[in-house]
């Protein structure tokens, strides 16, 4: 296989150290086939290139023109006092209108050598308006001498492909630096099996990376794309199958639970019944856990659908069949949370060796890095002799010292928030791999579960038990409408006299130093909204408590706060002794307490659209309505506005994360180990390429189960290598 090394070449060899360090720098750019695979983020044409009549304002544009005339001005200014200040002023023409350029101080020396009446050069800048006529202020330039048809044409050819690019590297010199390693896109090895690539028309790889650097049309850039999103969907589908294919060659206990054991005196014990939905869930779950492979499964479900409830009965079936089960909780507050409503929903099942306890009961234990040694170290011994049944936890759950006499089933809440190591961590401590729940709040489409938790498989909750409250939710315009903000604390004032509780949530706490040099130099009254640092909890509580809520008993909630004293202030709340708790997002996630009906989320536009949903979901959990107020200053045109408005007009989780995506693009759902360009999805978009990711999703599966070692595909092996150098290969843990 010498043809890989053409692709692996580093860039500083081909294009010269200076260029090649600003690329690894800006672009996390390395070799040749990083080069080739950092498309064009869009293209103009030609035509299009050279109206100046017609340029649009603010926008960063590129022209071919050619030099009218060139004066050079000395001015006086506080910088150089004795009129030693210089300003190049350019006029250049396309024949179709004029446009000004300008240079300042020690940058006029070169284009004032350079830029010469009859000159024909392209140039790249953003338009801006002085003195009510069009400028481009200090432009890029690229002249185009003797041979400047050629040029323009090499450059241009129908299509002028515009790359991303920074400040440092401008689009036409990445696009120079391409077409320098372009030759070499002939030796791509092709990662798609020729059977799948011939089956659904695609081009080769190397045709693919020509046409979409070097388009002559539209057609071209189709083909392009269509070709290399199938590489990305396909290689990432093959990695993630392989992931199942190994898993499902792993031995693992199966757990069935006793028929008349704790799980059926548990379910005897309920006040309600289960949905349809969760008995459904259920069901996948309990057959997983009876087979004598690993069982991966994804429950994801609405806010409130009961996913805690599907989680503790499968627990339950475990410790039924002998085994012990551990729930994994991203905070302590969380982990004091479940504990909490596990140890009362199972009553005297929770008291095994104790007085009291039912006859089939357990251990529920809770473990976390602040307990007290006491503490910690019965519940470790509890672990350790199979006393304990259950146990829930923090990360402390997956310390060395932490051992377990027979771990069947680990449920991970909140997925997102565990990386690999700690999930292997866990897994390893059972004396077989034990069966993997993996539960999210946050409902996912059903493609962007296939692409980012592609090796588990999905359960999904999307009905709310019997008895839960709508929640009705509003904008609140704080800036455009202040007595709306006014009319928000009465309706919290109402809800406290009708014997209900508030939640007000802030985005920072308010003990940390200020930053002043985050101030940036913006001006749009959209910026002017984001300069002012975000509301924080100690600021806004002490507000409350003086002003428009004085005489309610206020409480302050907030990551930083002692354990005891979070646990403490959580307690009283629960118990109905607070009336308003002013927290940050500690509450997001499993905090329950039906009381609470109403929630003012303040500067609601600094939160993700998912996070406000979760964030909602902590009202409207008992039997009075819920009701949830988005508090903003941004103004009514804001994209921010209209993400609140989207949030405000659905319930649907689901429908919500559709939105959110189609806003922030995958970046940030494919995981935070992506270090820039070379790992994220470039071409493929997981809500539009629905098809795609479905399709590859089949043709992987089928590829690995007769080959999983892809020994009949040295190509799509290579492929699979760049893909999961390391960090990657943990993202893909991470899911």
């Amino acid at each position: 296989m010498d043809l890989v090394p053409a692709l692996e070449e580093p860039l500083k060899k081909v294009l010269g150290p200076a260029t090649a360090k600003v690329m690894a720098e800006h672009l996390g750019l390395h070799t040749v086939g990083d080069l080739l695979h950092h498309y064009p983020r869009r293209y103009e044409e030609r035509g299009q290139l050279t109206h100046l009549a017609d340029l649009p304002m603010d926008e960063h544009v590129t022209v071919v023109a050619m030099v009218a005339d060139a004066r050079l001005h000395t001015f006086a200014s506080a910088r150089a006092p004795r009129g030693k200040g210089q300003r190049l002023e350019v006029t250049i023409t396309d024949g179709s209108g004029r446009l000004q350029l300008v240079f300042f101080g020690n940058g006029v020396h070169k284009p004032h050598k350079e830029l010469l009446p009859g000159t024909r050069a392209m140039f790249s800048g953003k338009v801006s308006v002085f003195n009510r006529r069009l400028q481009l202020a200090h432009p890029a330039y690229e002249l185009l001498r003797g041979d400047s048809e050629e040029t323009v044409e090499s450059w241009a050819g129908a299509l002028i492909p515009l790359y991303p690019a920074t400040a440092k590297l401008e689009s036409w010199k990445i696009g120079k630096a391409i077409q320098t390693v372009l030759p070499r896109a002939q030796e791509a090895v092709d990662p798609l099996p020729p059977g799948l690539r011939e089956g659904r028309g695609l081009v080769t790889l190397p045709e693919a990376l020509l046409k979409i650097h070097r388009p002559h049309t539209k057609a071209d850039v189709e083909d392009a794309r269509s070709r290399l999103k199938w590489d990305e969907a396909f290689v990432l589908q093959v990695a993630l199958a392989r992931r199942r294919h190994a898993d499902a060659q792993l031995p693992a206990v199966a757990r069935r639970p006793r028929p008349d054991g704790l799980l059926t005196a548990f379910d005897a014990r309920l006040p309600f019944t289960l949905t349809e939905g969760q008995q459904k869930v259920s069901k996948e779950i309990f057959d997983d856990l009876a087979t004598e492979h690993p069982m991966h499964r994804l429950l994801q479900g609405e806010v409130g659908s009961g996913k805690t409830m599907v989680a503790l009965r499968a627990m339950l079936a475990t410790v039924d069949a002998g085994g012990q089960a551990a729930m994994l909780a991203p905070t302590e507050v969380l982990a004091q949370q479940h504990h909490r409503s596990v140890v009362e929903m199972m009553g005297e099942l929770a008291e095994g060796g104790m007085l009291g306890g039912a006859e089939h009961a357990t251990k529920v234990v809770l473990l976390t890095g602040s307990m007290g040694m006491a503490g910690r170290r019965q519940a470790m011994l509890d672990l350790a002799t199979g006393e304990a049944g259950i146990v829930i936890g923090t990360h402390a759950l997956i310390e060395d010292k932490v051992q377990f006499h027979d771990l069947g089933l680990v449920v991970v809440d909140e997925q997102h928030r565990f990386g690999v190591e700690q999930r292997d961590a866990l897994r390893g401590k059972g004396k077989q791999p034990p069966h993997l729940l993996v539960m999210t709040a946050t409902p996912i489409p059903r493609t962007v579960a296939m692409t980012v938790f592609g090796d588990l498989e999905t359960s999904v909750l999307d009905q709310l038990p019997a008895g839960r409250s709508p929640i009705a939710s509003h904008v609140v315009p704080a800036a455009d409408k202040p007595h709306f903000l006014s009319r928000a604390w009465e309706r919290v004032r109402e809800e406290v006299e009708n014997g209900h509780q508030a939640y007000v949530v802030c985005p920072r706490i308010g003990d940390e130093e200020d930053d002043p040099k985050k101030s940036g130099k913006k001006k749009s009254p959209e910026d002017e909204a984001e300069k002012r640092p975000p509301l924080a909890v100690l600021d806004v509580a002490d507000q409350l408590a003086k002003g428009p809520l004085q005489g309610l008993r206020v409480e302050v909630l907030h990551g930083r706060m002692h354990p005891d004293d979070k646990d403490a202030v959580m307690r009283r709340f629960a118990a109905g002794d607070t009336d308003v708790l002013v927290a940050t997002t500690v509450i997001e996630v499993g905090v329950n307490v039906p009381n609470a009906t109403a929630m003012v989320i303040m500067d609601a536009d600094r939160f993700g659209v998912s996070q406000l949903h979760q964030l909602r979901g902590r009202v409207g959990r008992g039997s009075a309505p819920g009701l949830c107020l988005l508090v903003t200053e941004m103004p009514e045109a804001s994209a921010a506005r209209q993400r609140l408005n989207a949030v405000a007009s659905t319930l649907d989780g689901f429908e919500l994360s559709r939105i959110d995506l189609e806003q922030r693009r995958e970046g940030d759902v494919l995981g935070q180990a992506q270090s820039g360009a070379r790992t994220s999805l470039r071409v493929l978009a997981v809500i539009e390429d629905e098809e795609v990711i479905a399709e590859a999703r089949e043709e992987a599966t089928r590829v690995v189960s007769a080959d999983p070692e892809l020994t009949e595909f040295p190509g799509l092996r290579v492929a699979l290598d760049a893909l999961l150098d390391e960090e990657r290969e943990q993202y893909l843990e991470k899911g």
